[in-house]
């Protein structure tokens, strides 16, 4: 058999269907090599978004410098939670919504799974959106046109891809991923050394001080530094539940760190330089401007990214689903997931007010990832010590001794919330949070989320811990 032949073969054998729901990862599974990890989540923050929201310092008056440091000391905090609930799915082999049922009970973890169903299918539609004004340019550039029509078209192609391989599984994104990042990166480094040489980047150039600067940097920080991060939490598990069993703790983060922190500071980092030179407040259509000699190349890397990207979205939005109790054929999940994705699409390119809309509503509404991740993160590390009775996951609520419902951890997850949004300044003024205003429009949503949240649950474990030892105490 040649080696073309064997190479083949192999391909076909690594990508085969993936049969499995929500129950653990057998052993047999568990393939997936640090290096896959990498290259799921490098894939994933290789989007065109990140270029956009890079620009946002720049945008609100920050230096290239100033912005640069947020990004960077914001994602090395982002990427060092993400690494961290890696680790939960690489020791139990469990989706991330299953393991939630150890902090907010057997179907109290209903609450956070609701909202991990439906917020990928708006971000699936959002990141699909995003590319295809710049996707058109790119082809004009090389004497394709077609005004809407190409639009439709490039939409519909986009969403039958990424829907069909999400479906298919998670061998088909680790293959997908694998064999593509690569030449995209190479791409990448020739789009870099090119804005380095033809752009006229500006460093130092501020026009804001004092607490217009603090509030510029935090909201930079919670847009793509720290804030990006943790709006990846509820997808880590889901992926690193395939590692395989003899990795180190270690391997899982450092692999996943990496595939996190690298191709986000590089994109974000790549659209603040393009935005710091001006002529214009759309880094994306500045990119298109700067790249025009090699359209065909940027073309790949933006129709790849969205693809990249909601792979991993439709994949952990079906897991969610089914862990509902649904008993649903995954890959029938993902199907629907990517049809009302697409009707979502087709509304956005309607009208622009509503995507817009939408997508200011879509930033609030992550407001529960950080309270969730901090009580998560808490129950798994603090309290357990990362051991878990995997068979507690899936009996029945009245027979789990994860409980049916965890007051705690809801009271907990309530209150992060709330702590959350009185921080959170976003772009809706009727839902932005008050003591946010009162400090001058600075955001420490992620921080206050995270830090009530997950503090309240350690407290109310403490207290219901000392009345227990209380009550035996008092028996004897």
């Amino acid at each position: 058999m040649s080696t073309r032949r064997k190479s083949e073969k192999s391909l076909i054998n690594e990508a085969n269907y993936d049969a499995l729901g929500i129950e653990p990862v057998p052993d047999s599974h568990r393939t997936s090599t640090p290096l896959d990890q990498f290259w799921i989540w490098a894939g994933a923050n290789v989007a065109p978004i990140n270029w956009v929201l890079g620009a946002i310092g720049i945008q609100l008056g920050l230096s290239l410098i100033e912005t640069l440091l947020v990004i960077v000391v914001g994602n090395l905090l982002g990427a060092g939670l993400f690494g961290a609930i890696c680790i939960m799915g690489h020791r139990t082999g469990v989706p991330q919504m299953v393991l939630s049922r150890l902090a907010f009970g057997r179907r109290g973890a209903y609450l956070p799974t609701i909202m991990q169903v439906l917020m990928p299918m708006g971000w699936v539609a959002t990141n699909t959106w995003i590319v295809l004004d710049l996707a058109v340019a790119a082809l004009e550039k090389i004497g394709i046109s077609g005004g809407m029509e190409l639009k439709y078209g490039i939409a519909l192609v986009v969403m039958i891809i990424q829907v069909g391989i999400a479906a298919w599984g998670f061998n088909a994104i680790k293959c997908f991923e694998r064999y593509t990042m690569p030449v995209i990166l190479l791409i990448m480094v020739v789009m870099t050394v090119l804005a380095f040489t033809h752009v006229n980047i500006q460093w130092q150039t501020t026009t804001t001080e004092g607490i217009g600067k603090l509030s510029a940097m935090s909201s930079l920080m919670t847009a793509i530094g720290i804030g990006w991060g943790i709006s990846w939490l509820v997808y880590a598990s889901d992926y690193t539940r395939f590692t395989q069993s003899k990795l180190s703790d270690g391997q899982v983060f450092r692999s996943t760190f990496l595939g996190m922190f690298l191709p986000t500071v590089w994109l974000a980092f790549l659209g603040a330089a393009i935005a710091s030179a001006g002529g214009g407040s759309d880094p994306a259509q500045l990119i298109i401007a700067v790249f025009g000699t090699m359209a065909l190349p940027v073309l790949l890397v933006l129709l790849h990214g969205p693809v990249a990207t909601n792979i991993v979205v439709i994949y952990s939005a079906a897991l969610a689903t089914l862990s509902l109790d649904l008993r649903v054929p995954r890959w029938v999940v993902s199907t629907v997931s990517g049809v009302v994705a697409l009707f979502m699409l087709y509304l956005f390119l309607q009208s622009g007010e509503f995507v817009h809309a939408f997508e200011n509503l879509m930033v609030f509404f992550v407001v529960w990832i950080s309270p969730w991740a901090g009580i998560t993160l808490v129950d798994f590390f603090l309290i357990r010590r990362g051991r878990v009775d995997l068979k507690s996951l899936y009996c029945h609520h009245s027979e789990s001794a994860c409980t049916d419902v965890n007051w705690r951890g809801v009271f907990a997850l309530a209150t992060g919330v709330l702590a959350a949004w009185l921080f959170q300044v976003g772009t809706i003024k009727s839902l932005q949070g008050p003591i946010a205003m009162a400090l001058g429009g600075i955001d420490l949503s992620w921080l206050a989320g995270f830090g009530v949240g997950g503090g309240i649950y350690y407290v109310l474990h403490r207290s219901r811990r000392t009345d227990v030892v209380r009550s035996s105490v008092m028996a004897k």
